[in-house]
């Protein structure tokens, strides 16, 4: 327990000490926010905000990961590799959206080829890996699905549809960083606690059992170093920000909560503790194939978190409001392993 504390408080160092790097070197390079003109009209005084600031994150990531978790790579390299690979497609994406002065970015398309090659890759990974497989824990029934081949497309969605949620939740200062914040810390819990319940006394001998005991330990180090990356990033993305992650920072806790959620055989957790990632994808879905079928909007903007917005209610209160929901989820999904 006392490296998944130490792994959070160097993440967390990490990002702080950043701070005051880069965020004055991303002013001087003019890597500004581009508001989008069509969406809630507070926001237009962001306009300028440094983006890109997902890099502390990636740094802080980094660093509590490597420095504890060595010991154990097979899940932990391979989250790295997913979550870095995320940042560096949503860094590029970033860069053309201050390069050329606007909010397009990366094409829909491009962006989603990218994004279903990561997944491809994570998904066979854990398909072929001895500790993962196909088959999926099943919470609060304690038992197993086993999807066979089928594993491999439904973890590539699930991986495509986390990114985009966190993506699209990085819409309010601190609400995507807080929301991980707190799904991070629980799932570090979580991958501790599987660590301690694999060596029972009678498995206590099996090799095996040892190596993916490890293994758990070192997920539960990269987990806890994702909430401290957040937890520093927070220091300067809390209301007022004063630096934006843009796309950098949230394809690259989208894809390490993935796998988080891929690592842990707990898939079926994701929807519950990443409920407001959930609500983020399922209200822009419905918000555009509403208007398409009936030329008519559900909300009054998606993603969910612009609507509540446009309702009246304070960045602060939303941010808020989603934290303690997703910290109440978490809870219950505790649950499952007690």
């Amino acid at each position: 327990m006392e490296y998944l504390i130490y792994a959070l408080l160097l993440a967390a160092l990490v990002a702080i000490l950043l701070g005051p790097v880069l965020i004055p070197a991303l002013v001087r390079l003019k890597f500004g926010q581009t508001e989008r003109t069509d969406g809630p009209k507070t926001h237009l005084k962001k306009s300028g905000t440094p983006t890109m600031g997902g890099l502390m994150m990636l740094a802080g990531i980094l660093a509590g990961t490597l420095a504890f978790s060595l010991s154990a790579t097979e899940f932990v390299l391979p989250a790295l590799l997913v979550t870095t690979g995320f940042g560096l497609l949503g860094f590029l994406d970033d860069f053309l959206k201050v390069r050329f002065k606007n909010t397009v970015g990366l094409r829909a398309y491009q962006k989603i080829i990218g994004q279903f090659c990561i997944a491809a890759i994570i998904a066979l990974y854990a398909y072929n890996s001895p500790f993962v497989g196909s088959k999926i824990y099943m919470p609060f029934l304690n038992v197993e699905w086993d999807l066979g081949v089928f594993y491999i497309p439904f973890i590539i969605f699930v991986v495509v549809a986390v990114v985009n949620g966190v993506n699209l939740t990085d819409g309010l200062d601190g609400l995507a960083s807080g929301v991980t914040l707190i799904y991070a810390l629980t799932m570090a819990v979580v991958f501790y606690y599987m660590a301690q319940a694999v060596l029972m006394p009678s498995d206590a001998a099996q090799a095996s059992q040892t190596q993916y005991s490890a293994e758990l330990r070192s997920m539960g180090i990269f987990a806890a170093s994702v909430a401290g990356a957040c937890m520093g990033f927070l220091r300067y993305n809390s209301y007022p920000a004063r630096v934006f992650m843009g796309d950098t920072g949230s394809l690259a806790l989208g894809g390490a909560i993935a796998c988080m959620a891929i690592f842990s055989r707990a898939v079926f957790l994701l929807p519950i503790m990443g409920a407001c990632f959930v609500a983020s994808d399922l209200s822009s879905v419905i918000q555009v194939g509403y208007y398409k079928l009936r030329k008519k909007r559900v909300f009054k903007m998606a993603p969910l978190h612009h609507h509540f917005e446009l309702s009246g209610y304070s960045e602060t209160k939303i941010v808020s409001m989603y934290m303690i929901i997703t910290t109440v989820l978490c809870l219950v999904c505790l649950l499952a392993y007690v």
